[in-house]
């Protein structure tokens, strides 16, 4: 068994495919509020290297004996007994286009966890992990068309190589359907609402706005942090000039995590110490569901944290704050 906390010591030490990794998520966490994060490269039979984010990765071990079931999704190969749990187990180069139905396995499996989802990923192999500044991570251009899609961001490694970031709610809705949004009841009290909210996952994005027009609410967005932070700046100065505050134009701010350029910690905590947002509420919504997560975000200062993706819980999160701005 290898743990990655001693792993990170040496960053970029390799890791055995063969042995299990359990990542204590607590103990990492502060790399968020650094705007820094840290991901297990792994390939997947091509000559691209790709990644994904250590907070999302439970284990990694050898590819186990999996347990075929009928009528399951494209690209999932199966069902495995982790523990207890069944969970099951995708063919992510089938699932991107970089594999036929029919070819052989990669052989190693990361085990996920985000979404309140366990799935088990299989790859061709896996590297190592690196750590990099959330600002040296940026949204993916010319990306061939097959994963374009699946791809979140990119960034570079030290010799010059591209890591490809994959999107893994993307890879969710995709394999086993969007998350269904049932019926909400819209707003009541003769106010227009109005919540700013930002996600690089265009699936995350589409699901947002659905509940926000079920809610009756107006809303605008930016796909990271950073053009997150510069718009919401814009309306705060647009509104010193003409002497209003800038909560008559935003009720709420709805912020992810994980995202290019600058994370959803660093964005809170720069709303949160910049006095022309006072009043206005913030809320992380994240597939990032550990206590950890929720306690790096208390710190930073947002005022309720939702896992993804709940369409019912996000809107009953959402509903009493939006509601409290209009009070008296």
């Amino acid at each position: 068994m290898l743990n990655l906390e001693s792993q990170k010591k040496q960053n970029g030490a390799a890791i055995k495919t063969d042995e299990v990794l359990l990542d204590a998520v607590d103990g990492r966490t502060m790399l968020a509020g650094s705007n820094r994060m840290e991901i297990l490269l792994f390939s997947l039979g091509t000559s691209e290297t790709f990644g994904i984010n250590v907070f999302k990765v439970r284990e990694v071990s050898a590819r186990p004996f999996i347990t075929k079931a009928p009528n399951m999704p494209r690209g999932v190969e199966g069902l495995i007994s982790l523990r207890g749990n069944v969970i099951p187990v995708l063919s992510l180069a089938k699932i991107l286009g970089l594999a036929k139905p029919d070819a052989p396995l990669g052989s190693s499996m990361m085990v996920t966890e985000y979404s309140q989802r366990t799935l088990g990923f299989i790859v061709e192999g896996v590297d190592r992990i690196i750590r990099v500044e959330w600002d040296k991570v940026r949204a993916p251009e010319n990306v061939s068309n097959s994963l374009h899609n699946y791809i979140t961001a990119i960034t570079e490694l030290s010799d010059g190589k591209l890591v490809s970031i994959l999107d893994v709610e993307t890879i969710l809705a995709s394999t086993f359907g969007e998350a269904v949004v049932g019926n909400i009841d819209p707003l009541h009290g003769g106010h227009s609402y109005n919540v700013f909210f930002v996600d690089d996952s265009s699936v995350a994005r589409r699901k947002i706005a659905e509940v926000l027009d079920k809610l009756g609410v107006h809303h605008k967005h930016a796909m990271n942090g950073l053009e997150a932070w510069t718009r919401l700046e814009g309306m705060a100065g647009h509104a010193q000039q003409i002497g209003r505050h800038v909560s008559e134009e935003i009720d709420l701010i709805l912020v992810d995590a994980e995202m290019p350029e600058m994370d959803g910690y660093v964005l809170t905590r720069n709303i949160k110490n910049d006095n022309r947002f006072d009043g206005i509420p913030v809320v992380m919504h994240s597939s990032l569901s550990s206590e950890a997560n929720r306690a790096m975000g208390k710190r930073v200062g947002v005022d309720a944290y939702v896992a993804k993706f709940d369409a019912d819980v996000l809107a009953q999160t959402l509903r009493p704050l939006l509601q409290r701005g209009h009070q008296g």
